[in-house]
């Protein structure tokens, strides 16, 4: 097999997630091929991606003519088709690609595309709904579970720590909690140490099991 090429990414399918991966990685310098059965798509996007090509990611064939088979990284970003999303997965496992992300629409779908093959399965609707109740629950300025049970969290701090340094107030003895970082009004983000003193107008940046980031989030 050739090798891989790491500094690319194929994307298929430009739905609303499609799409809004393949302009972040242009922005973020990766070249990126888009492919999508929708001619429209393809010409509406083309000028802003890498190369942008009409055709059935179903189909191992093709794929494997437009050099698909060669990348390292790949992004299914078929939602509403099933059908689509579970065989353009499967083709891009039997061509062996180490790194497959996969947009599923339920949990369902995501243990389907898991069981196909997929490395990586995304819920971006379910977790941005997950994000969002935390912040409209009043707990939390801003919520992202890194993985089950385990988050990260900006939050205001608790009233017992206002006014001390990390190292007295003793957040992660108390809560089992770790202050990543802290964010003062009109100052840029700074990563916390045992001397940083706590002010009232702070945010912090808080990671652990979500019950006791919560649970800190609450003493505020």
């Amino acid at each position: 097999m050739s090798d891989k090429h790491p500094s690319r990414v194929v994307v298929l399918g430009l739905g609303r997630f499609g799409r809004s991966v393949a302009l972040e990685l242009i922005a973020l310098g990766t070249e990126v091929m888009a492919i999508d059965s929708d001619p429209k798509l393809i010409q509406r996007y083309a000028d802003d991606v890498t190369h942008a090509v009409v055709a059935d990611t179903t189909d191992a064939e093709v794929m494997r003519q437009l050099g698909v088979d060669e990348f390292q990284r790949a992004v299914v970003g078929i939602g509403n088709n099933l059908e689509a999303s579970i065989l353009t997965t499967a083709v891009l496992v039997d061509f062996g690609i180490p790194d497959i992300f996969a947009k599923a629409i339920s949990r369902e779908h995501g243990r389907i595309l898991e069981r196909v093959g997929a490395h990586h399965v995304v819920l971006p609707e379910h977790e941005m709904g997950e994000r969002v109740a935390h912040v409209v629950a009043g707990r939390v300025l801003d919520y992202i579970e890194i993985e089950d049970d385990y988050a990260m969290i900006k939050a205001r701090p608790p009233k017992e720590a206002i006014g001390k340094p990390l190292g007295t107030s003793k957040l992660r003895a108390k809560y089992g909690v770790t202050v990543v970082g802290v964010k003062r009004p009109g100052d840029g983000f700074t990563y916390a140490t045992a001397d940083t003193v706590i002010e009232s107008g702070d945010v912090l940046i808080l990671a652990g099991k979500v019950a006791d980031v919560e649970r800190l989030a609450d003493r505020a």
